[in-house]
């Protein structure tokens, strides 16, 4: 694009990126010398906690019970978000699988319901990521540990976008 339109204006977007990154789409973007505007990643309404169980799947249940309201489950494989939301279908909890390996049509599909509500609970992959806003999402759990620390603050923070209380939790299990 710079080459062909050397005179428009450019703006690269970015939650969360760690200065490398930031560097790499200033030069490969050929921004020159663009401004950057940088925050905190601090929400103060977002509770971040880590709770050690023997059972996941019982300690989802109970998050869910005492947290209304949309959310997220983040798991590591494709499997495991299907296994995990017929868990959760199997005790009364409206959810989806969505992960990478879904057509373009499901994602759409599924990623409609959960806006409006008729889902509750996405598990997902962090496939669930980029364009995903949902201002009221009171609950996101990692029952899976995430790849990195980056990965960890970008997905919990799809929690509480409305600036109202949420939780951000990290199951640690015996074999974490």
């Amino acid at each position: 694009l710079r080459d062909l339109l050397p005179a428009v204006p450019m703006m690269a977007l970015t939650a969360t990126a760690s200065p490398e990154v930031m560097k790499d789409i200033e030069e490969r973007l050929r921004l020159g010398n663009p401004v950057i505007f940088r925050d905190s990643i601090e929400r103060l309404n977002i509770t971040y906690s880590v709770l050690e169980t023997e059972d996941k799947n019982y300690r989802l249940l109970q998050l869910l019970k005492h947290h209304p309201g949309s959310a997220i489950a983040y798991v590591q494989t494709r499997r495991a978000t299907v296994l995990l939301a017929k868990y959760l279908k199997d005790h009364g909890i409206a959810s989806a699988a969505f992960h990478g390996g879904m057509s373009a049509e499901d994602k759409q599909s599924r990623l409609r319901e959960w806006q409006r509500g008729t889902l509750r609970v996405m598990t997902a992959t962090n496939a669930f990521g980029m364009g995903i806003d949902k201002a009221d999402v009171r609950l996101v759990v990692h029952y899976d540990i995430p790849e990195t620390i980056e990965h960890y603050f970008q997905e919990a923070g799809r929690a509480g976008r409305d600036g109202m209380p949420a939780l951000a939790a990290l199951l640690l299990g015996p074999d974490d």
